[in-house]
């Protein structure tokens, strides 16, 4: 029968090197004592994922992402540049088939969602997610190895997933009928997108990269409902108008390919303005957060 009594388990907490929190574990240990196992197992499985345990699973993830070989990276990141350009694909759909609707951006901004569902869990390789992931490893242990690594990651993740938009947005000026409405809805997506530039388009690039960076915090935490904490903040993303250098890019190129911007505006004031958005808005902000709360754990 599952009412054997069973001794306590060792809580992994007591190896921590506070005595007031090993007290307190020691009862919360003692008071459990006569619990069943399976009642301790409901306890487990009730607990939410601490801080520290969420950065731990993270930590591990950047660290194996900062030893991949380049090649691995690279092919993953031009997937994922291409996987992502899923975004303007579905906006454009939603844009043109709610053309009338009062709330058309909103109900458009669940498009934008699509491409981000799709690279985060097939699990390709998006700049924005590094600016967490791979950083924790090197705010834990900074040394010039893993500066370095995390430098490579950067770079090499960053050029595929720009030469993957690039292609995406070529072929599709080449293959799609330009009297095609859902290309008449990207474009005007695109033109939409393209109104922020400059400070602007850095300002909102930085509430992106926190938002990106605050559902790869959150999903060790999400098992089993992963896609729906992606989509609600990609969403969020298209729905407030804010930059991402890796999605947007799909929509400049569009522009640029169809004539409508030359390729030096792309990047000069549309590219990087956003790309340092979401660099401070994931890494300053939101991985310097998410490690103090944690530092004097570890």
């Amino acid at each position: 029968m599952d009412d054997a009594r069973t001794a306590p388990e060792p809580s992994a907490e007591l190896a921590h090197d506070d005595p007031e929190r090993r007290k307190t574990d020691r009862e919360i240990e003692r008071d459990e004592a006569g619990l069943t196992r399976h009642e301790r197992g409901q306890i487990k499985d009730n607990l939410r994922l601490s801080a520290r345990t969420v950065f731990s699973v993270i930590r591990r993830e950047g660290e194996e992402e900062l030893h991949r070989p380049a090649m691995s990276l690279w092919w993953s990141g031009i997937a994922a540049g291409i996987g992502i350009s899923t975004s303007i694909f579905a906006q454009g759909l939603l844009h043109n088939a709610f053309e009338s609707h009062p709330h058309r951006d909103l109900i458009a901004a669940f498009g934008y969602a699509m491409g981000f569902v799709l690279v985060v869990l097939s699990r390709l390789q998006l700049f924005t997610e590094n600016t967490l992931t791979a950083v924790l490893p090197l705010l834990a242990g900074p040394n010039g190895e893993r500066l370095w690594r995390t430098a490579r990651l950067w770079g090499v993740v960053l050029a595929a997933n720009l030469v993957g938009t690039f292609l995406t947005a070529l072929f599709m000026d080449m293959l799609v009928d330009p009297a095609h409405p859902t290309l008449a809805g990207m474009l005007a997506v695109s033109r939409k997108a393209a109104e922020a530039s400059g400070t602007v388009a850095l300002l909102d690039g930085m509430p992106a990269g926190f938002f990106i960076a605050a559902f790869v915090w959150m999903l060790p935490s999400s098992k089993g409902f992963e896609i729906f904490v992606v989509a609600l903040f990609a969403w969020l993303i298209g729905a407030g108008g804010f930059t991402h250098v890796v999605a947007g890019s799909t929509e400049m190129f569009l522009l640029a390919f169809h004539g409508e911007m030359p390729m030096t505006e792309v990047f000069v004031l549309h590219l990087l303005p956003t790309l340092l958005g979401n660099v401070l808005g994931g890494t300053g902000l939101f991985a310097l957060l998410a490690y103090a709360q944690i530092k004097a754990e570890i």
